[in-house]
Parts: C-alpha cells; structure tokens; sequence
C-alpha cells in the first residue's frame, strides 16, 4: 500500500492491485510500474518523474493536482480518472485508451498522444503547447474555452462535441477540416443549403 507525502525513489512495481486508498502527496523518481492496477485510490498532488508506466489501469483514480515530468506511459488505460488542474511536461501516452478522463484546467507542454484511443475526454479550460495525437482517435472530445499552442491534430480521427473557437491554435489537414465542417458550421450558426435552380 502507498503512503501519503512519501517518497518512492527507482521503485519497481510489478503486477500490483493496489487496495483503494489516499496516498496523496507522494513522489514516484525514476520508477516504473507494470501490469500494475489502481482502482478508487487517490493519488491528488503526486507526482511522477523521470518515471515509466506499462500496462497499468487506472480506474477511478484520482490524479488532480498531479504533476509528470518526462514520463511515459504505454498500453495503459484510464478510465473514469480526475486529471484536473494537472501539469504534463514532456509526457508520452502511446497505446493507451482513455475513457471519460477529465483534463479540465491542466497544463500540457510537450506532450504525445501516439496511437490512443480517447473516448469522452475533456479538454475544457486546459492549456496545451506543443501537443500531438498522431494515429489517434478521439470521440467526442470537449476542448470547450482551452488554450492551443502548436497542437498537431493531423493524422487523428477526430469527433469533437465542443470547443471549435479553440482549434484556432491547432494545426489539421484537409480531410480533418472536411470531416468537422459540418458540426463546425452548426457551431458557428451557419446555415448550409444548396440554392434550388430555377425551372
């Protein structure tokens, strides 16, 4: 079991279910986690450096406040998880699958989304820098009121609910901008009709 404000410093983790907890406050450097399991812990102000996640499920975690620095996280999923007001710095989600994970208000700089499924995640109020989700799919993702910076949404399957005024800071191809025009002109309250010819 983890301990709140402790420090775990090259930890290795393998194959571990974590017990529902709090063991907020703590610092995880240099460690790595593997098939390991978080169900209803929580984890708010932790943070996690120079650290690597493989196979590690996170369900109903709470990870607000939460800080990453020059971590990787591959294969996992998270699913139901509170990252609110958390800041990503040189961060890699590859493989993963997030489901109805909520970024809103966090910080992300520098961060890869490679190959990701991302169902229901918001977005809202966050601020990204130099984000990308190349091979990803994302459905019905909410970027309401966030902040892009260089975002490189190309080479994305993307299905967006909200937040169109904040793609002005993102980059994507023509396809992308063919697939979201519709609901881009719905947004914008922008009628489109072909003009009936006169008999």
């Amino acid at each position: 079991m983890l301990v709140p404000d402790e420090e775990y410093e090259r930890a290795v983790f393998a194959e571990v279910n974590f017990e529902p907890s709090f063991a907020g406050n703590c610092h995880f450097i240099e460690c790595a986690f593997d098939h390991s399991t978080f169900v209803e812990n929580g984890l708010r102000k932790s943070r996690f450096t120079d650290s690597e996640l493989r196979e590690t499920r996170f369900v109903a975690t709470d990870l607000a406040e939460t800080g990453w620095q020059d971590t990787s996280l591959t294969g996992c999923a998270l699913s139901g998880v509170q990252l609110f007001s958390a800041a990503l710095r040189r961060v890699v989600f590859r493989d993963c699958k997030l489901d109805s994970v909520n970024f809103r208000d966090a910080t992300l700089i520098d961060v890869t989304f490679d190959n990701c499924l991302a169902r229901d995640v918001d977005f809202g109020t966050a601020r990204l820098t130099r984000v990308t989700f190349d091979g990803c799919t994302l459905t019905r993702a909410d970027f309401t009121k966030a902040t892009m910076k260089q975002v490189d949404l190309r080479g994305a399957a993307l299905d967006i609910t909200a937040g169109y005024e904040a793609l002005s800071g993102a980059t994507i191809d023509n396809l992308q901008l063919i697939a979201l025009a519709p609901r881009m002109a719905q947004h914008l309250g922008i009628t489109v009709e072909e003009r009936s010819r006169p008999g």
